[in-house]
């Protein structure tokens, strides 16, 4: 399925249940429970509101915000004034958030652009209507988005010890929580040798996969999948020196080629010297 149809097919996949808040009133609020999006692609959270027939439209603040009580953060605030369309944003409004709908249409919904899996969370529309005896009300339920990305491995490292000799290291983070599978030198490795080491709590999007007895001079792959797809990262182990005195003769190359180096750079200067000198005599003779 192309990127982009999936992307805005699960961008407007809402659940079918909605939660409706009433207020004494008469004013209402309602959106859906959940949203899905997928990472660097925009989404908009669904809330609209209906009011007494009988009320004229007043001056109302809106305002978003993730999360509920003393650990909210207001994401979105604007403020409209008796029959106007605008809605007056802050002057610090962080442009990732904007009114997708016409509040004067009863439409908050709110544009996300470009969400991260940080994002995920339970989001809540408020409407505030001005000057009419404080009238404030939100979905109390809140919408909870899920945002979704597919495999990207952060790390894929080798550690070593006497007791378990060499260990493979594959870390990965996606939403949902990506599958890891290895690959040896000649087949896929399943069973004991590849075991989960971690996996974090609800809301977390990272995990991390060890592959034990891994031996030197072999190709190691690491490949995570999900249902947005795949990425995979091969290693490759050196072979260690078996004693210290092994490291001379490469270390003595080193210092020959290094040495050599200098000769040749030398020898150079020495010819450029002497070509500049002999060039410098010959144009000398040339003018006498």
């Amino acid at each position: 399925m192309d990127t982009h149809l999936l992307s805005a097919a699960l961008s407007l996949l809402l659940l079918l249940n909605t939660a409706a808040t009433h207020d004494e009133d008469g004013w209402s609020i309602k959106g859906p429970s959940e949203v899905q999006a997928v990472e660097g692609y925009p989404v908009v959270l669904p809330c609209s509101y209906t009011h007494p027939h009988h009320t004229k439209h007043p001056s109302v603040r809106i305002v978003w915000q993730v999360g509920h009580g003393q650990t909210a953060t207001v994401l979105f605030q604007c403020t409209t004034l008796n029959d106007s369309n605008q809605c007056q944003t802050r002057k610090d409004q962080d442009q990732r958030y904007r009114l997708e709908g016409n509040h004067r249409e009863h439409d908050l919904s709110l544009r996300i652009k470009s969400p991260a899996l940080q994002d995920s969370g339970r989001y809540y529309c408020r409407i505030e209507v001005l000057g009419h005896h404080h009238v404030s009300i939100e979905n109390k339920m809140g919408i909870w988005l899920r945002v979704e990305a597919a495999p990207r491995i952060l790390s894929l490292r080798v550690e070593s010890s006497e007791e378990s000799g060499y260990i493979a290291l594959c870390q990965v983070r996606g939403s949902p929580l990506p599958n890891i599978q290895w690959m040896g030198p000649e087949d896929v490795l399943e069973g004991d040798p590849a075991s989960p080491l971690s996996q974090e709590g609800k809301g977390q999007h990272h995990t991390t996969s060890r592959l034990l007895g891994v031996q030197p001079e072999g190709y190691y792959t690491c490949a995570a999948f999900n249902s947005l797809g795949k990425d995979q990262a091969t290693l490759y182990i050196l072979k260690p020196d078996q004693q210290k005195r092994e490291n001379f003769p490469s270390t003595l190359i080193l210092l020959l080629s290094l040495s050599l180096g200098i000769k040749v750079l030398l020898s150079l200067g020495i010819g450029a010297w002497v070509a500049q000198g002999s060039l410098m005599s010959w144009v000398s003779c040339l003018k006498n």
